[in-house]
């Protein structure tokens, strides 16, 4: 059930998602492990230029996600079991909780309940509003619990029939992440702006 392209569908709860966007999640999902490349460009008002990093993400099945920096600096963060390991280069590993870290948070439930393809804790976790048509939608997922949405005001993800071809994340304060997700990470600019960004995501190049 296609929409027009104008058309904004909020979704309030996980009993109350329509066929239409269930059906566009389920889509989505994939078989764990599932890894896919990204670039993501941070806007944050105390940088005069956005911060870019590169790598790539692997769901490796359950809460098991890892987001391995390769690029400017190797880092690797990985969580499970609620807790997040942080390994940089040179240095000792950091074991610290998830519930110390919203961003992250965010990062995984949203990430994995995509990838999954699982409609139900997608919109237990957010509020979900559709828009677009079958080839080229927008979700935007905004935060249910009251503390994570106090760091993250809300989430776009953009994609292309079966793909996820990016993710914004909006801070509480106005700062944004910006992920381009398998092939579109390759396509991330020398000196990407919010406005460039916003057009690759949304299929233009």
């Amino acid at each position: 059930m296609p929409l027009s392209a104008n058309a904004s569908v909020p979704e309030p709860g996980a009993s109350a998602l329509t066929p239409a966007t269930r059906a566009l999640i389920a889509s989505l999902g994939q078989p764990a492990p599932a890894r896919t490349a990204f670039a993501e460009a941070r806007f944050m008002h105390v940088l005069d230029r956005p911060l870019v990093i590169s790598g790539e993400l692997a769901w490796l099945g359950g809460d098991h996600l890892e987001r391995q920096v390769r690029q400017p600096r190797p880092e690797l963060a990985s969580i499970a079991g609620g807790k997040v390991t942080l390994q940089r280069a040179g240095k000792r590993a950091r074991h610290f909780s998830l519930s110390r870290a919203p961003q992250l948070q965010v990062l995984l439930d949203s990430f994995v309940a995509l990838l999954s393809g699982d409609a139900n804790r997608l919109a237990t976790t957010f509020t979900i509003r559709r828009s677009g048509t079958a080839a080229q939608w927008q979700l935007t997922l905004v935060p249910r619990d009251a503390h994570v949405a106090g760091s993250v005001a809300s989430i776009e993800v953009d994609g292309a029939g079966r793909q996820s071809r990016c993710m914004r994340v909006h801070q509480a304060n106005g700062d944004l992440a910006v992920d381009l997700l398998g092939p579109l990470a390759a396509k991330m600019p020398t000196a990407p702006t919010r406005e460039s960004l916003q057009v690759l995501c949304r299929g233009g190049s």
